[in-house]
């Protein structure tokens, strides 16, 4: 046992074995860009199906037409009269249209304040009560005034309206149905289902005057466009990335194609071939909208409170008309209509290769956790090098020069040099309070970003780029000149903790937002790889500017070009969003829909680069008698 316990020390002491880490880091960073890009394969995805039975999709007959067509256009001559009304006036009128229905109808102030901006509106709502329910449940039917492009909704608000009438006739509901119409597709929607389920600030949002029972699924309709269609868009990405059950997308396709010769498209690719580079476009596409978290549709706001919701929007030309998606929708209204409990079957966290393929989360989270895992395994190892005692190692090296060596001196060797290797004292208080306090710095960006009034957010984004230019530098300086600098011990723990609470939080994230968690950590991984570089010697000081100068301004850079403000700029300017826009929409993601991407970008991500550049900008400071000294 004496034995074996020596060879593990000396093991763990073996300088081969502490060059390793940095090699695994690097594996798995590679090994989880691979793996994402194998997912589009189909040796890697799934066919979809379904899995709750009683769905029963395109299993009824549709029976939407004839002289529903007269009723629909009938609603849209009176909805275009209504066009430049304002919010009031529209809903007096449309109060009057669903009374004329037979429906109870309430209405819903609300103000919210974003970036300087007042969102105001009046929401007004009707529900069809069940005539063999008993108001326990209700399925939403959405058709906002405006979608997100604040374009009118000519065709789908008349079309809901003539729907809501075409259900009114029939017995066969169980569960209530709801027509909510709000003055937008961002504000209005998102009060609505916050007030619904009590959760909303009644200094901002009025209470619902009436309701129905627990909400088991909503479908938004979101139709501007004139001419006939082709196809219709499936939209379902939610609020910080969260999705609907997959069985609500699958029934969607299984009625169009299958029923009404209708094709279905997803994340905007209108002619997807399903061969790798459209599969591959889709999954992309999809994991950008899950890691930005914002609303994509009316449907967004109520996944978050497990309400089953899409967005269904007629793109294309083709030969379908508005009662081709009537019919469609009647079809999916029957299906949720038969469920006994909310959709649990199917999956909720999943990638959608196309509209019949998809991956499941057991498939693609490992690539996202590969990426954190590079994080923890640097910590570690910084960790266990940060306990190595440096002054031992010349004697090790004179004893070795000996060429003479007996078994017994190679024993007492051994010995020796496991007495020697104990760990050496590590002093944390500076690390820890350098981290601490950079995660904590975190809150003035979040803060003056979700704050700052628009016609500011781009001067003040330069002046916040150009602070965050000088910051590490500024911070290095103070460090290196400070009455106790730090010791290349002291880096290593300082980097050790923001790794550990990177790949932390990035782990944690990935089963929530498999996306940001994956993007956020592939953008931070040179971090893993940030450390001080030596200072000059004496004579290589004097004679200029030397390599260690050059490498270390060029990882400087590197760092510069992969900073969160950085990629917030070049991810504005490709993606052809107006910066403005870009920080005014994260203000409202943040002040309405809760969205968390800004917390995870200023409060996870940023303190870890400022770290990283610290450390890259660093000049430990040498050790004398156990104490650090100026260099």
């Amino acid at each position: 046992m004496p034995r074996l316990l020596s060879a593990a020390l000396m093991l763990r002491r073996d300088p081969r074995l502490l060059q390793l880490p940095p090699y695994l880091s690097l594996v798995c960073i590679v090994v989880g860009v691979v793996w994402l890009l194998m997912l589009p394969l189909d040796q890697y995805s799934r066919r979809t199906y379904i899995s709750e039975n009683a769905l029963l999709p395109g299993q009824v007959h549709t029976y939407f037409g004839g002289s529903d067509q007269n009723v629909f256009r009938a609603y849209r001559h009176e909805i275009d009269a209504l066009k430049y009304k304002s919010n009031t006036e529209i809903n007096d009128e449309l109060e009057k249209i669903f009374k004329g229905i037979g429906l109870k109808v309430g209405r819903q102030n609300f103000t919210y304040q974003s970036s300087g901006n007042t969102y105001a509106g009046e929401n007004v709502y009707a529900i069809l009560q069940a005539p063999r329910g008993d108001a326990t449940e209700a399925v939403v039917l959405v058709a906002a005034w405006k979608n997100l492009e604040d374009e009118f909704n000519r065709n789908g608000l008349p079309l809901a309206l003539a729907l809501t009438r075409y259900f009114r006739r029939w017995s066969l509901w169980s569960k209530d149905i709801i027509l909510l119409v709000p003055p937008d597709s961002r504000a209005g929607t998102q009060a609505w289902v916050d007030a619904y389920h009590d959760a909303h600030d009644p200094a901002h949002v009025a209470s619902l005057p009436v309701k129905s029972g627990a909400l088991q699924g909503a479908i938004a309709i979101d139709y501007a466009q004139e001419e006939r269609f082709e196809s219709v868009h499936v939209i379902y990405d939610g609020v910080n990335g969260q999705l609907p059950n997959l069985d609500l997308i699958n029934s969607v396709v299984n009625i169009a194609s299958g029923q009404l010769g209708m094709g279905s498209v997803l994340q905007g690719i209108w002619k997807h071939s399903q061969q790798y580079d459209d599969n591959l476009k889709t999954v992309l596409r999809g994991m950008l909208n899950q890691a930005l978290g914002h609303a994509t549709g009316p449907h967004s706001s109520f996944i978050p409170y497990h309400v089953d919701a899409i967005t269904l929007r007629p793109v294309g030309r083709g030969w379908h008309d508005e009662m081709a998606l009537a019919r469609l929708m009647e079809g999916l209204f029957r299906s949720l209509n038969n469920l006994l409990e909310k959709l649990h079957q199917s999956f909720f966290f999943y990638l959608l290769i196309h509209k019949h393929r998809f991956v499941s989360i057991g498939t693609y989270l490992p690539s996202a956790m590969l990426i954190a895992a590079n994080f923890t395994i640097m910590a570690i190892a910084l960790w266990v090098r940060s306990g190595d005692e440096e002054k031992d190692a010349p004697a090790a090296k004179q004893t070795r020069d000996d060429r003479h060596w007996t078994r017994q001196a190679a024993r007492m060797e051994e010995e020796r040099m496991v007495a020697a290797a104990a760990a050496a004292e590590r002093d944390v208080l500076l690390p820890l309070s350098f981290v601490a306090g950079c995660q904590f710095v975190g809150i003035i960006p979040l803060f003056i970003f979700n704050q700052t009034p628009t016609n500011l957010l781009s001067p003040v984004f330069v002046l916040f780029s150009l602070f965050n230019v000088g910051l590490p530098h500024l911070v290095s300086y103070l460090l290196t000149n400070s009455a106790r600098p730090p010791t290349a011990q002291q880096y290593m723990l300082i980097r050790s903790f923001s790794l550990l609470l990177l790949g932390m939080f990035l782990s944690s994230l990935a089963t929530l937002n498999f996306s940001l968690a994956f993007i956020v950590g592939l953008l931070a991984s040179p971090l893993s790889f940030a450390r001080p570089w030596r200072p000059p010697t004496t004579n290589a000081a004097a004679s200029g500017t030397t390599s260690a100068d050059i490498i270390r301004h060029l990882h400087s850079a590197l760092l510069q070009l992969l900073s969160p403000p950085t990629v917030l700029l070049v991810g504005s300017l490709l993606g052809g969003v107006p910066l403005t826009q870009v920080l005014g929409e994260a203000a409202f993601g943040w002040n309405i829909w809760s969205m968390h991407t800004p917390l995870v970008v200023w409060c996870v991500w940023w303190p870890a680069w400022i770290v990283g550049q610290t450390a890259v900008l660093g000049r430990p400071a040498p050790v004398e008698n156990g104490k650090a000294k100026k260099a």
